[in-house]
């Protein structure tokens, strides 16, 4: 596979001061990367500064080409449900206004938009107003905009946290259709252990208590002592199996 995104050395955090140890790791083309870790690990800040809207504490990220295209799906609070646009024209802003670029936009694209439409299912949503939606049917569009902006890589921070189980399951699903239809690379952070070992075939482990990275494929990342040490064995395994604990969070 060709890799798209080379992290050398890579310490993250805030004014200077890392939160974890620094780690090295690639990214490469059609792969499925789970980021997991407790409340507080610093999952938001690893993504964030991989994407290159934070600086390195120290190391780097490389890319590998020039016109690499990045989209980034933020928290649900992260998400403005209340202009009122209809669903078409959610979708069309991943290609018109860059909303999911981390470059600058590109011109109007209508048959990225309707395929989009059309591989995502929401053909029969089309013409509603986007805050009209339920949850599960907000997420779907939101899925379908990252298809439309025709991204190399697509990073999702926790994007199903207001779903059930089922529904989780279900968009997890989605997402892995669009990695092998579209060879795109999917970078999610999820707390469902079950769903992270079930889909991703590579993963990134922050304990920021232990200052512990562990980054690989996913079944050596699952079979570590660190993973272990966190989550136990195979119970931790099912699909309802939380990678959360109850403490207030300091950072995802």
């Amino acid at each position: 596979m060709t890799a798209l995104l080379r992290c050398v050395d890579l310490a993250v955090g805030h004014s200077g001061k890392a939160i974890l140890p620094a780690a090295s790791l690639n990214v490469s083309t059609g792969e499925f990367w789970s980021v997991i870790g407790r409340n507080g690990a610093g999952k938001t800040t690893w993504i964030r500064t991989l994407l290159g809207l934070l600086p390195p504490v120290s190391g780097r990220v490389e890319r590998t080409k020039t016109d690499l295209k990045l989209a980034y799906l933020p928290q649900r609070s992260g998400v403005d449900e209340l202009y009122p646009l209809l669903v078409k024209d959610v979708v069309a802003l991943g290609v018109e206004r860059g909303w999911s670029f981390l470059r600058p936009a590109h011109g109007k694209s209508a048959p990225e938009v309707e395929r989009a439409i059309e591989e995502i299912g929401i053909r029969e949503l089309a013409d509603t107003p986007f805050r009209r939606l339920s949850e599960g049917q907000k997420q779907r569009v939101l899925f379908a905009r990252l298809a439309a902006s025709e991204a190399d890589i697509a990073v999702l921070d926790e994007p199903t946290s207001a779903m059930d189980v089922v529904a989780e399951r279900e968009a997890f699903q989605t997402l892995d259709r669009l990695r092998q239809r579209r060879d795109m690379t999917i970078i999610v952070i999820n707390h469902y252990i079950g769903l992270a070992r079930e889909f991703a075939d590579h993963a990134v482990l922050l304990n920021r208590e232990a200052q512990e990275v562990v980054a690989g494929a996913a079944r050596e990342v699952f079979d570590h002592r660190v993973f272990r040490d966190n989550y136990g064995g195979p119970d931790s395994m099912r699909p309802d199996a939380c990678a959360h604990d109850h403490r207030p969070p300091q950072d995802g």
